[in-house]
């Protein structure tokens, strides 16, 4: 039974952060993207404080490290999270979740950059030439009207990778030597969060988001609860289930479903060949991760 609900969850998982793209696209017809992350990561705090402080993990004395949780609101929620809002406001929310595909290939790059015992081997070069081929064709630098939108679309999404991967390699350097449980973990660095995104976003227009019941329901418990809060909670328990490894495998789901929903729900107009650039984004990936589980 344990292993089925496990993969109950993983399947769970992988479909709510496909869903995320088209309730960002929503939301931000109405609001801005910072004004939609902020409420994203105040909603999405909710539940797993709820869960950390059943779980009896909150502590005071972990705030002796308040100064590594700033850096992870910053770089794993805040910046993360609008580079995704911003990106997918000026692409067709199927395309923003294929190029968020390339997550762990961004991740290596900053890893590669900032860790010592990081290397570049030819099977990771190969990895990285495949997916980014495929980040190249998806943006589409070469089509008049649509290129400088597309462009800018998927360097904001780059920019949020970068800091998500950033997030990584900061993690593994202060926060994991601390072993702080990773509910508690992340109530601080959301809680931090939405103290930074609260000074740094203008709440004129906020309120437009209620005009649309399908927008504001898809933020508050599409992005928020579900996409943020119970994301969280999930990935721990397929962790905790499933080992590192196989939990890791549902970044696969995701830019699936937000292609399949773009276009069969949503209609956008995505092409042949974002699918095959979405192939080749996955295919990186699968061969990064194939190396690493060697």
């Amino acid at each position: 039974m344990q292993p089925n609900l496990a993969m109950a969850a993983w399947l769970f998982l992988g479909v709510v952060w496909g869903t995320n793209f088209i309730f960002m696209k929503w939301a931000t017809d109405l609001i801005s993207p910072s004004q939609v992350v902020l409420v994203r990561v105040a909603t999405g705090l909710l539940p797993i404080m709820v869960w950390a402080a059943v779980k009896r993990q909150l502590r005071l004395k972990h705030f002796s490290h308040i100064r590594h949780f700033f850096v992870m609101a910053c770089l794993a929620a805040a910046i993360y999270y609008y580079g995704f809002v911003k990106g997918t406001s000026l692409l067709p929310s199927g395309i923003a979740g294929a190029i968020s595909g390339a997550i762990p290939l961004f991740a290596l790059i900053v890893a590669v950059v900032f860790l010592p015992e990081e290397r570049l081997s030819r099977h990771r070069v190969a990895a990285l030439l495949v997916g980014f081929l495929g980040v190249f064709l998806i943006a589409k630098p070469f089509e008049e009207n649509i290129g400088s939108t597309s462009i800018a679309g998927t360097l904001y999404i780059i920019m949020g990778s970068m800091s998500l991967g950033m997030s990584f390699v900061y993690a593994r350097k202060f926060i994991v030597p601390l072993q702080i449980p990773a509910a508690a973990l992340t109530t601080y660095q959301l809680g931090l969060a939405v103290l930074v995104l609260s000074v740094v976003t203008d709440f004129e227009g906020i309120t437009g988001i209620v005009t649309d019941q399908q927008a504001l329901w898809g933020l508050v418990l599409g992005l928020g609860v579900f996409g943020t809060g119970l994301a969280y909670i999930t990935y721990y328990y397929i962790v905790e289930k499933l080992g590192a490894v196989r939990a890791s495998s549902v970044t696969y789901l995701p830019p699936i479903v937000a292609l399949l929903i773009g276009s069969v729900f949503a209609g956008e107009p995505i092409t042949a060949m974002d699918y095959v650039a979405a192939g080749l984004i996955l295919g990186g990936v699968f061969l990064l991760n194939r190396k690493e589980r060697i």
